[in-house]
């Protein structure tokens, strides 16, 4: 039986027709859903940045000091010439004051003279001499007259041939002092710049991290009053041990611990066997920074833990507090303070 076919001029039915402007807007459909599958697809597979390591930011706190130094030295430098010039130019000051008074005496005692000289003419000042004069005297009267004019002319001359000396040598210390001051100013600048730089990576270290002049970097310290206690205990490194001191100037080792944890609103008796039992029992395998450790059987030493197998610790009298292996003498065990 034939089969009825389709007049080559009809579509089938249901398909509407597909024109070129229509093709177009579904290629674009795709393609900007193939973009945006590639370009999530990339989104997942870039890798996140990881934060910078306390070391990282140590790193680049040294970098940072290393401009820094030169800078305050610089800095020190321009300062002491600052001080010495400062002292030259007050000196030199005290030197033209006086001389600026003989300049106005001098210019007072020529400026009489010409005004003399001006409303009277000298004929007159000749003719009382001739009149009071003696036989014999008159030339060496007129003498006189004209070497007392000479002789003003002459110390004013003087004076104002020293001050001009001394304003010549003020004139550059000042324009040598502006220039120190500029420079001041510029290092300063350029000094607290890179401070704020330094501080600004110093927040940035982790919230886990303590870092005190004296002791290491103490990393993963979760406890903020372990926190405090690490940090308070560093700042202690140098002072002197004291039998029976709790500080805050000298300490015993059960007084030093229980100083450190005072700061942290912990409480601890002033007493190794006592902070044995206000703490909790930590394995060793389990220990971290902020805990006690303690030594001997008769717990009569204790330490604050501070990680990598080190403590910071009052030792004995004769060793100011220190940070020290814990393995130099035998350990009792680790408690951490409630």
């Amino acid at each position: 039986m034939p089969v009825a076919t389709m007049p080559p001029h009809r579509h089938a039915q249901g398909r509407p027709p597909t024109h070129p402007a229509g093709l177009r807007r579904i290629a674009r459909r795709l393609l900007t859903l193939v973009a945006a599958v590639v370009v999530g697809a990339g989104m997942f597979a870039v890798p996140a940045h990881a934060a910078p390591t306390p070391e990282e930011i140590e790193a680049a706190i040294d970098k940072q000091w290393e401009q820094l130094e030169p800078t305050i030295e610089q800095y020190n430098k321009v300062r002491a010439h600052l001080k010495v010039n400062r002292k030259k130019s007050a000196e030199l000051e005290k030197k033209i004051q006086p001389l600026a008074l003989q300049t106005e005496l001098a210019m007072n005692r020529v400026g009489d003279l010409a005004s003399r000289y001006y409303m009277t003419g000298p004929s007159q000042d000749i003719g009382a001499l001739l009149i009071s004069a003696k036989p014999g005297t008159l030339t060496e009267q007129l003498t006189i007259l004209d070497r007392l004019a000479a002789q003003e002319r002459k110390e004013l001359q003087v004076v104002i041939n020293a001050r001009q000396k001394y304003d010549s040598e003020k004139q550059k210390l000042d324009a040598l002092i502006a220039a120190e001051v500029k420079q001041e100013k510029e290092l300063a600048a350029k000094r607290a710049q890179i401070n704020s730089e330094i501080k600004r990576l110093q927040a940035s270290m982790p919230k886990t991290v303590v870092k005190v002049a004296g002791c290491p970097t103490v990393k993963g310290v979760v406890s903020s009053a372990a926190q405090t206690a690490i940090r308070v205990a560093c700042q202690q490194v140098g002072d002197p041990y004291v039998w029976g001191a709790d500080g805050p100037d000298s300490f015993d080792c059960s007084g030093l611990t229980q100083y450190a944890y005072k700061a942290a609103g912990i409480y601890l008796t002033h007493h190794t066997g006592a902070q044995w039992n206000e703490g909790r029992a930590i394995p060793r395998s389990e220990a971290r920074p902020g805990d006690l450790v303690f030594f001997y059987s008769d717990l009569h030493h204790v330490g604050l833990y501070l990680g990598s197998g080190l403590m910071v610790h009052a030792p004995r009298t004769g060793k100011p507090v220190q940070v020290t292996s814990v393995d130099y003498m035998p350990v009792a065990g680790f408690r951490r303070p409630n």
